[in-house]
C-alpha cells in the first residue's frame, strides 16, 4: 500500500477483516504494517486487547495516531474512537486501553524505548 492511499474509512474496514495478518508486537498488543518497516518512515495498524499497554518510548520523529475503534490513554487523557492525535518529536510517553482499541499510527521516525527511570 502506499501512503498517499491511506483513508481512516479504509483502514477501520481493513482492519475488521477476519483475514487480516496480524503480528505480536508488545504484550497485549499486535501490529499489522500498512507500509515502511521499523527503521524507518511507517504506518501501522496497532490492536490493543483489554488492558492492553505499550511501555514509555521517546518519540524521534512526528508521530499520528488515529484512534479507530475503542479508545486509548495517556500521561495527557483519553482518547476515543476518532481522535487524531499528535505526537511531537522529543515527547515521551506510555500508553494504554483499559477496553481495548485499535489505531492507525503513521511514524515520521521509529521511536525509542526508554526505562521508565529515563521518562
Amino acid at each position: 500500500m502506499n501512503r498517499d492511499d491511506l483513508r481512516l474509512d479504509e483502514m477501520l474496514v481493513r482492519a475488521n477483516r477476519p483475514d487480516l495478518v496480524w503480528q505480536p508486537f508488545l504484550p497485549g498488543v499486535e501490529i499489522h504494517r500498512v507500509w515502511g518497516d521499523e527503521k524507518a518512515e511507517s504506518a501501522a495498524l496497532l490492536r490493543y486487547v483489554a488492558g492492553g499497554a505499550v511501555p514509555p518510548h521517546r518519540h524521534e520523529g512526528v508521530e499520528h495516531v488515529y484512534v479507530l475503534r475503542g479508545a486509548q490513554r495517556d500521561e495527557r487523557g483519553v482518547y476515543p474512537a476518532g481522535t487524531h492525535v499528535v505526537n511531537p518529536p522529543g515527547s515521551v510517553h506510555a500508553v494504554e486501553s483499559s477496553e481495548g482499541c485499535v489505531v492507525l499510527v503513521v511514524w515520521e521516525r521509529p521511536n525509542t524505548w526508554i526505562s521508565p527511570s529515563e521518562s
